[in-house]
């Protein structure tokens, strides 16, 4: 079975975009050009930024998708990771709350891209 290996994220500046991912992730690049960044996320799967797209990147547009960073512990864990996100000056889209999976956040990238963080299921 064929298995999706990449997540793209489009964005209007690739390097500053690789900055943003690469401090709020703790990660670095695995693989750099001018308007195409990647990084590894562990067993074999990857996510890149794309400046590739202006045409049909634009803020107004909704986004439809989030990237999700699922969190072990509880909602002490996910409260303490948004007070440090908020700190770094990021984009709070839904300051933490309780959903039928759990304590959730969303932040958005300089793009406007979603970033949420919730619970392991």
């Amino acid at each position: 079975m064929t298995t999706p290996n990449m997540f793209i994220v489009y964005v209007g500046d690739a390097a500053a975009a690789a900055r943003f991912y690469g401090d709020l992730f703790d990660m670095k690049p695995v693989f750099e050009s001018p308007r195409f960044i990647a990084f590894d996320l562990g067993g074999g799967i990857q996510l890149a930024v794309w400046s590739g797209v202006q045409d049909r990147l634009s803020r107004d547009i909704p986004r439809t998708s989030e990237l999700c960073l699922a969190l072990p512990g509880g909602p002490e864990e996910i409260d303490e990771l948004f007070r440090k996100w908020a700190g770094k000056g990021v984009e709070v889209v839904a300051k933490p709350y309780d959903e039928v999976f759990g304590r959730t956040f969303v932040v958005a990238d300089p793009d406007g891209n979603l970033i949420r963080v919730a619970p392991v299921d």
